[in-house]
């Protein structure tokens, strides 16, 4: 059958419809010239093209097949029945220009979120639009310019930030005009107390912390390192990243904690890796709640509406409102743990202290003084003494089915190998991973130099492989 295009032959200029005097072309010569030629379609039936996909589905690492033990990630297990109700139709249907007399229903769900956040961080209000947990550093900071702004301190330029510190802290800094300060960490993987008061002089606006920090360290002076910033009219920035370890056991607005993200695609509960999707809402202290961004979710007793009349805002932060669905996955998650809710922390904890006891002997601890909290980082220094590196480790658990750890992370660990077991796994496969590690390191240097052998992808150079990349397209 010919596709058909219409011309017109008639200039006729204004807003009237031209005469339209049709002809018609048949292209299907260029469609067999150029679609079937030169891109080279294969002619594959459909069973081919399912065996296809699926064998490409096998060769991946996902959660439902393996342990994901990426420290500060949370790559845990999500049930799939908020993957069921995110994905329901009258929720995928919403415009997101539907007047808010027709959205009752999703302006509840962002605003009972909304509501459990702030009970469960202990913070006067929430802010659901930043799309990440970066985008919610940055939201953040931004409102930590407006406090001060707004205060007349321009002498304001500093933020203080650990040498633990997740890499995006320090860029959020810098992106929102700050001089970003690092303080050092001590013997006991915290904040090194006289670093940090030696450098909060008047010009600091702020100190970026993470508790537990990346070092699954808990920083036990939390509320006197609030109290010298409040002093010094500073305010005090917590990472929200590692929240799964503490949520339910503790608030950090009663911590002193100005502002905060919930990394909602971590703590709870929604596919994560591979760059999204995310969710990162920001919880503020009554310090901040004046510049919260436009519009929050407001409920007046009758209604459900969106309050643009805030003043002081920093203003809108993303399109429309956030990422919908992510909000819909963690409101099923908090509310089906209900008030059991602390259960997340207790197993996440209990579940790396295990990993721990059973490592602790074939790994060097570079804190020993420290107890684990949810994850737990390793030095792979006496590795070396093995002539391997923990590179060379985490390669080879991929041959025994185990995606890696993350390594040469928080960089103050010469070696570091950072493992979260996360809430979700049993204590079966936290002993069989432990002991697969043992296994490995049984084997001869040669031996584990050699791997991975049975991934699709063998051992690579990974310098070579960054500087000169080849990519190829198979069909096998």
């Amino acid at each position: 059958m010919a596709l058909i295009f219409e011309f017109s032959k008639d200039n006729t200029k204004g807003y009237r419809l031209p005469k339209l005097d049709v002809q018609e072309v048949d292209i299907s010569q260029y469609l067999d010239e150029y679609y079937r030629e030169d891109l080279k379609f294969p002619e594959v039936s459909e069973l081919e093209v399912i065996r296809h996909y699926t064998k490409l589905s096998q060769k991946n690492y996902a959660i439902d097949t393996t342990m994901v033990p990426l420290g500060s990630c949370t790559m845990k297990y999500n049930p799939r029945i908020n993957e069921e109700l995110a994905n329901k139709e009258e929720f995928l249907s919403l415009h997101p220009f539907l007047p808010e007399d027709y959205a009752q229903g999703i302006l509840r769900i962002m605003f009972e979120l909304k509501e459990f956040l702030k009970e469960l961080g202990g913070f006067a209000d929430v802010s659901l639009q930043p799309a990440a947990g970066a985008h919610g550093e940055f939201l953040g900071l931004l409102m930590i310019a407006a406090y001060h702004r707004d205060k007349g301190n321009d002498h304001k330029t500093k933020i203080l930030v650990p040498d633990s510190a997740h890499g995006t802290n320090p860029a959020s800094a810098s992106i929102c005009g700050f001089e970003v300060i690092t303080i050092k960490s001590d013997k006991n993987g915290q904040l090194d107390w006289e670093d940090f008061t030696r450098k909060l002089d008047d010009r600091v606006a702020g100190l970026m912390i993470t508790n537990p920090n990346t070092l699954g360290i808990f920083e036990k002076r939390i509320k006197e390192i609030a109290q010298l910033l409040h002093q010094r009219d500073a305010l005090l920035y917590m990472d929200g990243a590692n929240f799964n370890a503490i949520v339910g056991m503790a608030k950090p607005g009663k911590w002193g904690v100005d502002v905060m993200h919930f990394n909602l695609h971590k703590t709870f509960s929604t596919p994560h890796g591979g760059g999204g999707p995310g969710s990162g809402p920001v919880g503020v202290s009554e310090r901040l709640k004046p510049y919260i961004p436009v519009p929050q979710v407001e409920f007046d007793g009758k209604k459900y509406y969106l309050n643009w009349n805030i003043p002081k805002s920093v203003g809108k932060l993303l399109s429309f409102y956030g990422h919908v669905g992510v909000m819909i996955r963690a409101l099923a998650y908090i509310l089906s743990y209900g008030k059991e809710i602390d259960k997340i922390a207790k197993y996440a904890v209990l579940n790396a202290r295990y990993l721990y006891h059973l490592l602790k002997d074939v790994l060097h601890d570079p804190y020993p003084n420290s107890p684990k909290m949810h994850e737990v980082v390793f030095s792979g220094l006496p590795l070396q003494k093995m002539g391997i590196s923990v590179l060379d480790l985490a390669k080879a658990l991929l041959d025994e089915g185990f995606y890696a750890p993350t390594i040469y992370f928080p960089l103050v660990v010469k070696e570091a190998i950072m493992i979260e077991p996360t809430e979700t796994e049993s204590p079966q496969t936290i002993e069989h991973f432990a002991n697969t590690i043992k296994s490995i390191l049984k084997e001869s240097p040669e031996t584990i130099k050699s791997k991975p052998e049975k991934t699709a992808v063998g051992r690579i150079k990974e310098a070579q492989a960054n500087r000169n990349p080849i990519f190829k397209v198979s069909l096998a």
